[in-house]
């Protein structure tokens, strides 16, 4: 049997002490080699505290921390430099609030190496919205926004995945390279639907499996409107680049 790439999961914190803790044993006990990084931007409830406690017992997990709260499209992008640095093969990047299920890891991982039959991809997406995803716990109007938010990206963007906003995702630490980290610019939610963009424009191949999307029990959600306006403009800005200036790479596989 083949054996699985070096991976590492990357989760974002901010006052997630409530969920972290709970999250870390769950990806733990999945019966996979994985490793774990928390990139914290300086919480006031000590999570990241209790990141350095762990660090210092598990040589599977670190923690990175920062100085300030400088959005999660960064945060997320300074997990993907680690992965790049320390030679992983795979990095899995999922929600700390526990609203993307840690038992859907596997079906990730299966995805990216293709044991479904259909080959292997550069990015694979616990997706909310191929048959068999669903959400849990929105509201009707958290619940429309995202269906319009998506419907804009792909029309906008010419994206083709059906789940372009959500953040629980695996990708090829090869492709990240090949895109460049520096190319990234979105530092807040907008990156989500940037990275796809860019893996598209790089001929990646991209797939989805479905998941269930449960909404936080704990803690308080970090987007407000003023991020939510600002990753509108964002995509606004690609998708002009997109219809007027963009000249697709040759596919990356045949």
């Amino acid at each position: 049997m083949k054996a699985q790439p070096r991976t590492l999961v990357v989760t974002a914190t901010y006052n997630e002490l409530e969920n972290l803790p709970r999250l870390t044993d769950e990806v733990f006990r999945l019966d996979l080699d994985l490793r774990m990084l928390v990139v914290d931007d300086n919480s006031p409830d000590g999570t990241g505290r209790w990141c350095d406690r762990r660090a210092a017992k598990d040589p599977r997990f670190r923690v990175l921390h920062r100085a300030s709260k400088q959005g999660l499209g960064t945060a997320t992008k300074a997990g993907f430099q680690y992965a790049l640095d320390h030679d992983f093969e795979w990095v899995l990047v999922l929600d700390a609030d526990l609203s993307h299920p840690p038992h859907s890891i596997p079906r990730l991982l299966a995805g990216m190496a293709g044991t479904a039959g259909d080959g292997d991809y550069d990015v694979m997406i616990g997706s909310r919205y191929v048959p068999g995803g669903r959400i849990e716990g929105w509201p009707r109007h958290r619940r429309w926004i995202s269906r319009c938010l998506n419907l804009y990206a792909r029309w906008w963007l010419g994206l083709q995945a059906r789940d372009c906003s959500g953040s629980f995702r695996c990708y090829r630490c090869d492709l990240l390279r090949q895109i460049g980290l520096h190319n990234l610019r979105s530092r807040g939610y907008a990156y989500l639907e940037e990275l796809l963009w860019q893996a598209q424009r790089a001929g990646a191949r991209i797939g989805e499996v479905p998941i269930t999307f449960s909404d936080r029990q704990f803690g308080e959600t970090k987007i407000s409107a003023r991020e939510a306006l600002a990753a509108v403009l964002v995509l606004f800005r690609l998708g002009l680049r997109h219809r007027f200036s963009w000249n697709a790479p040759a596919p990356r596989r045949s």
